[in-house]
């Protein structure tokens, strides 16, 4: 853990990752932010928590040793499971003497998510923020029993959750997508100067509904839509072959939207998650927007620059 205090006073802010074990990138993007030279303007505190599951993480697994899920056992007990035990501590002590926090996951296994920021899109102090952190999809999430989120948000904390990329695998664009983010929502929050002249804004894709697709068939799969893609309803986005046999059988889109998250696996049982698919309307307008975020659209240069932009006070 790092706690970074500025020289004025300001908001105190957590950013944690690894709540579950198996998610890294994450840990990566707290490593480049900690590096940041931007951070010795900063007003107010940041607690910089990389590992919060340090079981899960020696064991590259999800969950705890007691096989619990760390972010359905908030608020914690000192009486309760490894995982309840932890979780009192972390809310504890860096959770309840914050103001906002910035909780970073990927995709659970053999899963990946395109960039996106979900957080409670009717709170106008979390939605603002999470537009200006610049992800290409702002999604409206409801909260879950047990949740980090949940109980923060019953103690008056808000918490925005970004969720990029795949498990137990590093990927570049969404850690860079994170760092800038980061570095957006404390611009936002007051607790960051503003640059010399501010680029033209990411606008994201905002939307307050979303379905996973599941499978209706045990074979394998052949994916027509990838990561990112906008698809109409009933278009077809993948197949199902039967391995021993010649039948097939169709995926398709419950309604217009873009795929924001899809499973890794050729392999499928029935009921299997496919497609996470986020509802949206105007396809042609998330295609542009979804398109804009795409991997040259953060380049090197403006991830490094981070270290040597002219800040006005």
């Amino acid at each position: 853990m790092r706690v970074i205090r500025g020289k004025k006073d300001g908001p105190t802010v957590f950013i944690s990752a690894a709540i579950h074990g198996d998610e890294l990138n994450g840990i990566e993007i707290i490593r480049r932010i900690r590096k940041l030279k931007i951070l010795s303007r900063l007003k107010g505190t940041l607690i910089l928590v990389p590992i919060v599951n340090v079981y899960g993480i020696m064991t590259l697994s999800r969950y705890l040793p007691d096989r619990r899920d760390l972010n359905r056992s908030f608020p914690g007990s000192t009486r309760g499971s490894l995982a309840s035990r932890v979780a009192k501590i972390f809310f504890d002590e860096i959770v309840s003497k914050c103001d906002l926090g910035i909780d970073l996951h990927t995709a659970s296994i053999h899963k990946s998510n395109l960039p996106q920021v979900r957080t409670n899109l009717n709170n106008e102090y979390t939605f603002n923020l999470a537009k200006a952190f610049e992800a290409p999809v702002v999604l409206h999430s409801e909260l879950r029993d047990g949740s980090l989120r949940a109980v923060a948000q019953d103690r008056g904390i808000p918490i925005l959750l970004y969720e990029a990329g795949e498990a137990l695998r590093f990927d570049e664009t969404s850690i860079r997508i994170g760092v800038k983010g980061i570095i957006n929502v404390l611009r936002e929050n007051g607790m960051l100067p503003k640059v010399q002249e501010k680029k033209r804004q990411r606008i994201p894709v905002v939307t307050r509904s979303s379905q996973w697709i599941r499978a209706s068939e045990s074979g394998m799969i052949r994916t027509i839509k990838a990561l990112g893609d906008t698809v109409q309803k009933d278009e077809i986005i993948a197949y199902i072959d039967e391995p021993l046999d010649n039948n097939t059988y169709e995926i398709r889109s419950v309604f217009d939207g873009i795929i924001i998250g899809k499973s890794e696996i050729p392999l499928v049982q029935e009921g299997d998650a496919v497609f996470h698919i986020a509802k949206f309307k105007n396809l042609e307008t998330a295609e542009n927007k979804i398109e804009y975020f795409s991997e040259d659209a953060i380049e090197y240069s403006e991830f490094h620059e981070l270290n040597n932009e002219e800040i006005i006070e």
